[in-house]
């Protein structure tokens, strides 16, 4: 089998094993069989729409303006035609010959914008044809402005349409620079906001540049009218569907267990898979929102094409709940969203829809015009492609639409043919399907005719829905002025003026009195959604603008306990800080701000680490003001933020006590020094500047035995990120006396950083004469430098040290020195540390299967062996440590997929796991899981959950381990009814009861 450029090839054990083990068992079935084993709920009915051959492999679905469902048929995927592989590595990502010229002119694919018919009116499409074909990597599509926006990337393309039948010549080029290294990550969702402009997602393992705009997860939109780009949030991992709720608030899927949406606000930044990506594309973002916290998940982790269902047809519990796909658990389920201060919390509310058939891959659901719930299934036994070159099947796939009984069907009515007034008198429709329609045709036509009954709608309602719909379609027919917004501003909904001063920032202008109007709004709207939007809308505008309006929000003090609010006001500071430095200063800098809570717990800190990051001297001198203007009692704490700015500086080098910084900023810092001082911020601060005195005082507090544990060890802690070489001696002192067990693993932990052969000679003296837990961190740091690990393996091989004792998985990063001795001695006493082959692996799996058919397990039992030997790096039912994969959301029922998971878990590593190896410049070698980058460093977490962080430049080389840190012996030492006992707990719906 061909080796993939930068994957190893063990990856690729996996779909054969797994479909090994499937063998024989029943396939996908018919599709008339399918939709009889599905199960919904009482009252509703589950049909089928559209099959193959008339439908395959849909991964967008939406109905235009006259009801007619169109498809995507995705069948290009997952590789683009045309184009010639150059690298790919573990994460998919592919690397092509050369970016492909649009269509027509570029390659000519197999995908396909097709629209279904159903001409005799039995409920089943029965026709289709194409609007175009030909595409190649298509994978979104929305109705506007005479004809379909399509997303190829990396283009985003409009195909004019005057009949809505055909494309009608070649599209126009809107967009270009979306990511196309992975074809389920590319762009997707193409999804017309309130405000008239389009939006979409990105996913996780492709890079947009898109006018200079780079990112990789997030929400991005586009105005058809201005042509302008944004990127409206950034993270949120690999999101495949958004929407917008009842008060336009955009919700988007997520891949992420145990999670079903993030809530995207304008200029957020999310969660993401900084192991894969890096860090947040600001560097001084200092923070990022999360997913809405959900209660109670089902199913797989992969949510697809959520929507919030606002249609007439089903029962009323179900309006304005968010039905999305999950993928992985091949079902369709309904939550509940739920006010969490300016954000939300869901809850799993019920299934919609149960399938009962593991080749039900659902991949986008869209409401219908009559008001039913439409799924698309891309209906295949796979639903990841660890191999791009897989035999995917393609000749499979069905449209479902889940419907109330006795829903009437849609008239056909062709909307397009209405007048402007008639579309404005849909706005007022029970049927969201409808009004979405109506706003988006009316901005369409642009008509000012509209202008006066909508602004009247939006000004003069009692509705608050109505009274935002006239607002947005005011917005989108061109009437939204200065006029109609001062008024809008004293509207009695929030949500109107909250999308009034969204508005206002979208255009990024206003009158004097519209700004003075918003100053007061900070100072006393009592809607936590408007000041949430107010904070916003003042990064966006100019600083004369934005920072008066973010010191009044500050001021009140009422939204320190917010999930959003709190760091929505920080973004907007670091937006002005440099520009506007000296207003910034003026206020934060005053005895009001330090005053509030708020002001003090969310931009202080954050604001000195942001100056101390910049570098230059008017950075050093702002970061000295804040320090002497804050109370005596606030000062200490700042210095913690200090000391992460000053290693975020892009031109720090080599030694981490050679920081320099101006006259006034070490003036503030020294002052703070005394001599019997044990605060080891400031300690590792000064150190940072060069201060030998702070250095001796860490030592003498390190090793007097009169100190406190919890000093020394915060001391050792200082040396081990700050101290230089006159700490070695004492160190080693520790490390090879009478000391308790956490002073000596925190020398050794310390000793690590220095290339010093005084170290090596030392432990590998004291090394036979520590305990089991000692030698482990002994061997962590002999194994870190060829030298060492060298001298150490040499030791095994005299006899001095045993073999035995070393895990396989402590020896793999000696592979990086490629050193042809060191490689044949631990040939030579352990064998092949990259574990078995392919058959012996699926072996192995085929014993362990045997033996679990062989009789039942007690989850109980399971449960004690899940915390010896699973709990140090998995969390399952709220119990172990979170190092890899939350075993609670993973895909647990699947036996085989588990087992496989357990034999060899090199080859199933999920992405976000991946295992990185880090060689430093001074020569050390360090294994483990990225779990946070930021601008100045990047933190490893071991198997262990043992934590290390790497200054970037210490860093010489990063990449990627073939190699996981989870052990592949981890059932060989079990016997047969401990491995059915452990498969009983892991397999298990809940914990067994004490």
């Amino acid at each position: 089998m061909r080796k993939l450029s930068g994957a190893s090839g063990v990856c690729l054990i996996v779909p054969v094993l797994l479909l090994v083990l499937s063998e024989g068992r029943p396939q996908g079935y018919a599709p008339e069989m399918a939709v009889r084993r599905m199960k919904v709920p009482d009252g509703f009915i589950a049909k089928l729409v559209a099959a193959e051959p008339l439908v395959r492999q849909p991964v967008a679905i939406d109905f235009d303006d006259r009801g007619r469902l169109w498809v995507i048929q995705y069948l290009q995927y997952p590789n683009p035609a045309g184009l010639k592989r150059v690298k790919v590595d573990r994460y998919s990502r592919t690397v092509y010959d050369r970016v492909p010229e649009p269509p027509p002119r570029g390659p000519k694919g197999a995908d396909r914008i097709t629209i279904l018919e159903d001409t005799d009116g039995d409920g089943r499409a029965d026709r289709a044809k194409d609007f175009v074909n030909g595409l190649n990597l298509t994978s979104g599509f929305a109705f506007g402005h005479g004809g379909v926006f399509v997303l190829q990337v990396p283009y985003l393309l409009f195909y004019p349409s005057r009949n809505g039948e055909l494309a009608d010549g070649d599209p126009e080029v809107l967009l270009k620079g979306f990511g196309m290294e992975d074809a389920h990550s590319v762009a997707n969702s193409l999804t017309w906001g309130p405000d008239g402009w389009l939006y979409g997602c990105q996913g996780s393992t492709v890079t947009a540049n898109v006018r200079g705009i780079e990112f990789q997860q997030g929400v991005w939109r586009y105005h058809p009218r201005t042509h302008k780009f944004e990127l409206f949030c950034e993270g949120g991992g690999n999101s495949w569907g958004l929407d917008f709720d009842r008060h336009g608030n955009l919700l988007y899927s997520t891949n992420y267990g145990g999670f079903i949406l993030l809530h995207g606000v304008q200029g957020g930044y999310y969660w993401k898979l900084f192991g894969k990506h890096g860090a947040l594309h600001n560097p001084h973002a200092y923070g990022y929102f999360d997913h809405a916290p959900h209660r109670n998940p089902r199913g797989g982790h992969v949510t697809v094409g959520g929507i919030v269902y606002r249609g007439d047809s089903f029962p009323d519990r179900f309006r304005d709940k968010y039905i999305a796909a999950d993928l992985l658990g091949h079902n369709v389920y309904w939550n509940d969203i739920e006010p969490w201060g300016s954000t939300f919390r869901t809850a799993h509310a019920g299934d919609l829809l149960l399938s009962n058939d593991t080749w039900f891959a659902p991949s986008d659901v869209a409401l219908g015009p009559e008001g039913a719930v439409y799924v698309a299934d891309w209906h295949d036994r796979r639903t990841a492609h660890p191999d791009p070159d897989a035999d995917w099947d393609r000749s499979n796939g069905r449209v479902y639409k889940i419907e109330a009984k006795g829903t009437k069907p849609y008239s056909g009515q062709d909307l397009r043919k209405l007048s402007s007034e008639k579309l404005v008198a849909l706005l007022s429709h029970r049927n969201d399907w409808l009004v979405r329609k109506a706003r988006r045709l009316l901005a369409d036509r642009h008509d000012r005719t509209v202008i006066p009954a909508v602004r009247s709608m939006a000004l003069e309602s009692k509705d608050e829905e109505l009274a935002l719909q006239g607002l947005w379609a005011l917005y989108v027919s061109g009437g939204f002025d200065d006029d109609f917004a001062a008024k809008a501003l004293s509207h009695r909904s929030p949500h109107v003026r909250s999308w009034t001063v969204r508005l206002l920032g979208d255009e990024c202008k206003g009158s004097s009195s519209i700004g003075k109007r918003l100053r007061e709004l900070a100072e006393s709207d009592a809607s936590v959604m408007v000041r949430s939007q107010l904070a916003c809308t003042a990064r966006r505008l100019p600083v004369a603008d934005g920072l008066p309006i973010i010191e009044r929000l500050l001021l009140r003090n009422e939204d320190g306990r917010d999930p959003y609010v709190p760091l929505l006001l920080w973004w907007a500071v670091e937006q002005h800080a440099v520009p506007g430095r000296e207003q910034v200063l003026r206020f934060f800098t005053s005895s009001a701000a330090w005053k509030m809570p708020l002001v003090r717990d969310a931009i202080q800190g954050r604001l000195v680490r942001r100056y101390a990051a910049e570098g230059s001297a008017a950075g050093d001198d702002a970061c000295a003001r804040l320090l002497a203007s804050a109370p005596a009692a606030e000062r200490a704490k700042l210095l913690a933020d200090v000391d992460l700015g000053l290693q975020e500086r892009s031109g720090m080098k080599g030694d981490p006590r050679a920081v320099k910084v101006t006259a006034a900023l070490a003036k503030e810092l020294v002052a703070l020094w005394q001599d019997d001082t044990t605060d080891a911020t400031l300690l590792r601060l000064l150190m940072r500047l060069g201060r030998r005195a702070a250095e001796d005082r860490a030592i003498v507090l390190a090793t007097d035995v009169r100190v406190s544990r919890a000093t020394r060890l915060a001391m050792l802690d200082v040396l081990r990120d700050a101290g230089g070489t006159a700490c070695i001696e004492p160190l080693l002192k520790l490390t090879t006396g009478r000391e308790a067990e956490a002073v000596r693993s925190a020398a050794l932990a310390a000793l690590g950083r220095f290339d010093d052969e005084r170290i090596a000679s030392a432990l590998l003296a004291a090394y036979p004469a520590m305990n089991e837990r000692l030698r482990s961190r002994a061997r962590d740091v002999l194994l870190g430098r060829h030298r060492w690990a060298l001298a150490f393996v040499e030791g095994v091989e005299r006899g001095t040290f045993a073999a035995k004792e070393v895990p396989v998985e402590q020896l793999r990063p000696l592979a990086a020195f490629k050193d042809e001795k060191l490689e044949r001695l631990v040939r030579k006493h352990w064998g092949s540390i990259l574990g078995g082959t392919p058959e012996e692996k699926l072996a192995e799996v085929r014993r362990l299967n045997n033996d679990l058919r062989a009789a039942s397990g007690d989850p109980r039992k399971g449960r004690d062996l899940f915390r010896q030997h699973c709990a140090n790096c998995h969390r399952l039912f709220n119990e172990g440590l979170p190092v890899g994969p939350d075993l609670t959301h993973a895909n647990r029922k699947d036996r085989d997929y588990l087992l496989v998971s357990m034999v060899d878990p090199s080859a199933v590593i999920r992405r976000e796991y991946l295992a990185y190896t880090v060689q430093t410049t001074d020569g050390r070698v360090l294994t483990g899981l990225i779990v946070e980058q930021t601008a100045g460093s990047i933190t490893l977490a071991g198997a262990k959950n043992e934590r290390t962080v790497i200054p970037r430049n210490r860093i010489e080389e990063l990449h990627e381990s073939p190699v996981s840190l989870m052990p592949e012996d981890l059932l060989k030492p079990l016997k047969p009814q401990e491995v059915r006992d452990l498969f009983a707990y892991l397999q298990a719906d809940a914990p067994p009861r004490e």
